[in-house]
Order: structure tokens, then C-alpha cells, then sequence
């Protein structure tokens, strides 16, 4: 099993389609390969502009494969929004124990 993940975050060279259309070609119906991708076939000439073998790229990765569209808010986003959710509170926690420290319960902005 090859795994190639993330195709479709960068803009790549003709050299770099023609690189992965030899790996595709050479394990085309005899190996498994297994590709991540943010962005839809339809839209590979962007991150391959001007690559000649796109179509045909597409063409030997789609042919008898399970393609499995994956919806949904990015993990990492989800994480990244959980961790600055956390530090607010804890920053609120921290302000309203230094209020109670030193007597002063009033809203600053009030003043």
C-alpha cells in the first residue's frame, strides 16, 4: 500500500506530475495506492497547471477505485478552536481570581 497525502495543498511542477503519473503507471491495476486530496479531480489541472498527463493521472487512479468523500469541520480546526476556547477561560478564571484577591469585584470598564 502507498500512501500519497495532502495532493492538492501545493501548486506542482510538470516534473513533479510527470514523477507521480510513473508511480501511478507502474502500480496502475498491480498495487494499492491510497490518495488524500482537498480538492476534486476536476480542479487537478490548478494544482498541476499546464501537465500534460493530468487526465490521464486521473484517469488510472479513478479506474476501479473506492473514492470516499470525507465532509466535515478539519480536526485540526476543531482542536485549534477547543485550545482558544479553553485559554479564554482560563484567562477569565485567572482575572476573576486576581479581582478576588485584591477586593476589587467591579468591572473595570465601569470606571
Amino acid at each position: 500500500m502507498l500512501l500519497i497525502d495532502e495532493i492538492g495543498y501545493l501548486s506542482y511542477s510538470n516534473r513533479h506530475a510527470d514523477l507521480l503519473f510513473e508511480v501511478v503507471s507502474r502500480r496502475y491495476e498491480e498495487k494499492s495506492t491510497l490518495v488524500t486530496t482537498n480538492r476534486p479531480f476536476s480542479e487537478w489541472g490548478e494544482v498541476f497547471p499546464n501537465a500534460a498527463c493530468v487526465v490521464s493521472l486521473v484517469d488510472r487512479l479513478v479506474h476501479n477505485a473506492e473514492i470516499i468523500q470525507i465532509e466535515g469541520e478539519s480536526y485540526r480546526l476543531k482542536e485549534a478552536k477547543e485550545r482558544s476556547e479553553q485559554r479564554r477561560k482560563q484567562r477569565a478564571a485567572n482575572k476573576n481570581k486576581s479581582r478576588a484577591k485584591t477586593g476589587n469585584d467591579s468591572d473595570p470598564r465601569r470606571s
